[in-house]
């Protein structure tokens, strides 16, 4: 059985969370928007840079949310 601390089950919570709407919101668009297969593997490619981004944004906004609240206290 795991141990898991409730950060870790909320960092993963959040993963899902922004995997899922990655894929709902740019996955599935990408590949519905092209009709020959390799197309459809190009924009499924690109759309991980979008994945990066997302998830680049909210670390960073995360730091700095905790940046300033640690020096608040």
């Amino acid at each position: 059985m795991l141990n898991l601390t409730p950060t870790q089950i909320g960092l993963g919570v959040g993963g899902l969370i922004a995997l899922t709407g990655w894929a709902i919101f740019i996955l599935v668009p990408a590949w519905a928007s092209y009709g020959r297969v390799w197309e459809r593997i190009a924009a499924s490619f690109m759309s991980l840079f979008m994945l990066a981004t997302l998830l680049g944004v909210g670390v960073g906004l995360g730091a700095i949310f905790l940046l300033v609240y640690t020096h608040n206290v």
